[in-house]
């Protein structure tokens, strides 16, 4: 009984990633139309440890971590929260959406490519070829875009998407190898993202050539709200949880359906056309998230 409410918490988990940070792009995007980027994501993650505070507070859990495990939380809240969500947040300002989606896309092969190298996963075959089919689907969607690559106002973009990649690569191979030093998933993300909120309060004021928060609308700041509670609170929750569970490039590799979702939402809320070139794609990322996954009866180690 215990083994099957655990399966259940764990489809749980990976379903709320892939879905709701399939939805972050578009909530990024409303937010940073009148909040400078450094703000939308200081104000995002202290909203967030304020929502995780008060739930440790109900459950008399809050207490001080030692410093040990402190340097652990800044450690990932720099490479996934400062470094990976910051730098996509400063992206989504002069890149289109579906070119930041496309280079995303890449992080589950960087993760693959990181877990391999030290040892974390077996370098097998089927890992690699369905890490790659599964990026095909998400390029097939976006092939007409690719050229956007070369374009020279998006340069800067870019290269803060490639910051971005590597930082979450990073952060997630790391999370995965020391996930099981601490039990308290609520407690470490508070002190992440209270970290994360002072670094990035300290970048909003150095890189934000104005700061005029009357000009801020209330669909920009409703955006943060919903980055911070949905985004934050239960999308960064889940992802670790699963990594606790299942092998990093298992759980990286939901970002490929962070795309399909995206763009069905467009479909169902914008009504934007469903192409033949979206059914295959949707395709062939379900065929390679299937052979990532489809292994040994064992996914997961305590």
């Amino acid at each position: 009984m215990s083994t099957q409410k655990m399966d259940v918490k764990l489809v749980v988990s990976l379903l709320a990633v892939a879905i709701v940070w399939g939805t972050t792009y578009l909530g990024i995007r409303i937010a940073v139309e009148t909040i400078p980027p450094w703000f939308v994501t200081t104000m995002r993650q202290s909203m967030a440890a304020l929502i995780l505070l008060v739930i440790l507070l109900r459950k008399k859990e809050f207490k001080w971590i030692g410093w040990p495990s402190m340097r652990r939380q800044m450690l990932l809240s720099t490479l996934m929260i400062v470094v990976a969500n910051g730098m996509t947040t400063v992206a989504e300002q002069t890149i289109p959406s579906g070119l930041t989606s496309l280079l995303n896309a890449l992080s589950p092969i960087a993760v693959f490519l990181g877990s391999v190298a030290i040892g974390l996963q077996k370098p097998t075959l089927k890992g690699f070829i369905g890490v790659i089919i599964g990026f095909l689907g998400v390029a097939f969607i976006f092939r007409d875009g690719i050229g956007d690559l070369l374009d020279p106002n998006y340069k800067t973009g870019i290269m803060f998407l490639a910051i971005a990649i590597l930082g979450w690569a990073s952060g997630t191979i790391y999370a995965k190898k020391y996930t099981h030093e601490s039990s308290n998933i609520i407690l470490d993300l508070f002190y992440q993202f209270i970290f994360s909120a002072v670094v990035q309060l300290v970048l909003a004021f150095i890189f934000s050539p104005t700061i005029e928060p009357s000009s801020w609308s209330l669909q920009s700041l409703g955006a943060v709200v919903y980055l911070a509670v949905f985004g934050s609170v239960i999308g960064f929750f889940c992802y670790i949880y699963a990594l606790k569970k299942v092998t990093a490039t298992e759980v990286s590799i939901l970002s490929y359906f962070n795309t399909i979702i995206a763009i069905f939402l467009g479909w169902l809320i914008l009504d934007e056309v469903i192409t033949i070139d979206l059914l295959i794609a949707t395709v062939l990322i379900i065929v390679g998230v299937f052979i990532t996954n489809y292994k040994k009866k064992q996914v997961s180690e305590a």
